[in-house]
């Protein structure tokens, strides 16, 4: 297969008006989008949200110019999670879903991902045949463009929201109530921030909110999943029983439990994997995660009976392995939780809500919870890069990691990968001796740096 040049692990994304996050890049893959689904129903219809970055406002005009131009509908939602589109392209019956949105980056970044009818991610080959005709088929994309009475309208359809806010609640279980229950839940000042709080109370929370005041620049400005340590301060201070910090697109979660201690999504899995499993719920008593998840997870799964299946980092690749092997349940440290029996991609606040039913049914606190799983320490060191040269080809950086695996033994790991998101490698050791650990990370990830130099 041709390597993708515009679509990354998770869409196309970048600095906004800047190549390849320019507005024309998303003119040309709106009509791709159009074009590409034109069979799927003759009165198409395209399903078009984001989060509540300034450059949305402008990329959500580029995509809709040109899903119209190709004579399809349309349809505007306005800022809503990311697996709030999966799920109301599949429920709709929209021939297809998009978002904008660049999820956990800083608002100076956008991005664009496309969901199918069935409301999941596109496979590579999907991907890659829109980038042909994005770049390649010029004729064949104007030869599709519909005359003056057959182009396509816009519809705002903001009604949507109470939608998936009512799906999100079926998946709390019908019998349980939040009554009692005091929550503190950071949206990021993202695409969450009214569903959010809005899906907790109507289950009965008594709700501290934070990050609900989006402006267009703060999205995920020191708020949200990627900085969970303001969950701890806040869940003390009003006495909470949970923190629940959504990132910008609501496509993770990270939680903080009574104490202010932070449980990233290893936990979480390792917490609710072990009960589906007690109660015969994991299908084929498998746990799907990425090669980034903690030796911890690992040792838990397999010590409670069942079994650990490694994937690529990005939700989309945990996704792909589920839905091939037949199983329900995965995810990744970030704390992308996909439940296959409810959703099609990684939403947050529907994995929040299963770390709250178990709390409820239990009737036990959070710390107490997570203690199911020991974490190994690990250390992640992340350095920008100039240029992504294949890694295999220099030879000093191997050399290290090398050196590295052969002191750890069979008690560690480590994985260096490039970001597919950003201009970033990323090194991660595990380890007994959290010192060691850091000291053989920053050595790898100081050289990497070096010879990645333009």
């Amino acid at each position: 297969m041709a390597k993708r040049e515009l679509f990354g692990t998770d869409g196309v994304r970048g600095v906004a008006n800047v190549y390849p996050m320019t507005v024309e890049v998303a003119l040309k893959l709106g009509r791709a989008v159009a074009h590409l689904f034109r069979q799927r129903d003759t009165r198409r219809r395209i399903v078009v949200g984001k989060d509540t970055r300034l450059s949305c406002y402008m990329f959500e005009t580029a995509l809709s110019a040109g899903i119209c131009s190709m004579g399809a509908e349309c349809l505007l939602t306005g800022p809503l999670p990311t697996p709030a589109i999966a799920h109301l392209t599949a429920s709709m019956r929209a021939d297809a879903g998009v978002v904008i949105s660049a999820s956990h980056n800083p608002y100076q970044d956008n991005g664009i991902k496309v969901f199918a009818s069935d409301g999941f991610k596109l496979p590579d080959e999907t991907e890659l045949e829109l980038e042909r005709l994005m770049t390649q088929a010029g004729d064949e994309l104007d030869d599709g463009r519909v005359s003056s009475e057959r182009v396509g309208r816009v519809l705002r359809i903001q009604e949507v929201i109470g939608r998936y806010i009512e799906f999100a609640k079926k998946t709390f279980p019908d019998e349980l109530s939040l009554e009692g229950v005091k929550v503190v839940v950071d949206c990021a000042n993202g695409a969450a921030y009214r569903v959010a709080p809005i899906i907790l109370e109507e289950l009965g929370a008594d709700v501290v909110r934070l990050g609900v005041d989006p402006n267009g620049r703060n999205i995920n400005d020191n708020c949200g999943a990627l900085y969970p340590q303001n969950l701890k301060a806040h869940v003390l201070e009003h006495g909470a029983n949970i923190g629940i910090a959504l990132d910008g697109d609501a496509d993770r979660v990270i939680v903080a439990d009574e104490k202010g201690e932070v449980v990233d999504g290893d936990s979480i899995m390792a917490l609710i994997a072990t009960r589906m499993l007690k109660a015969g719920r994991l299908q084929k008593n498998t746990l799907v995660a990425t090669v980034m998840s903690n030796l911890g997870l690992e040792h838990c799964i397999t010590s409670a009976g069942a079994k650990l299946v490694r994937t690529n980092v990005g939700d989309r690749y945990v996704v792909d392995e589920m839905r091939r092997g037949g199983y329900n349940l995965g995810g990744e440290q970030s704390g992308h939780l996909i439940f296959l029996d409810h959703v099609t991609t990684g939403d947050g606040i529907v994995g929040a809500l299963q770390v709250l039913a178990a709390m409820v049914r239990e009737q036990k606190p959070l710390s107490e919870l997570a203690s199911v799983m020991t974490r190994l320490p690990q250390v992640l060191v992340n350095v920008r890069v100039d240029q992504k040269k294949p890694l295999e080809q220099l030879e000093s950086v191997q050399k290290l990691i090398a050196d590295a695996e052969s002191k750890l033994g069979s008690d560690g790991r480590v994985l260096v990968r490039y970001s597919g998101t950003e201009a970033k490698a990323r090194v991660m050791v595990e380890g007994v001796d959290e010192a060691v650990i850091q000291g053989l990370a920053e050595a790898i990830a100081n050289d990497l740096q070096r010879a990645c130099r333009a």
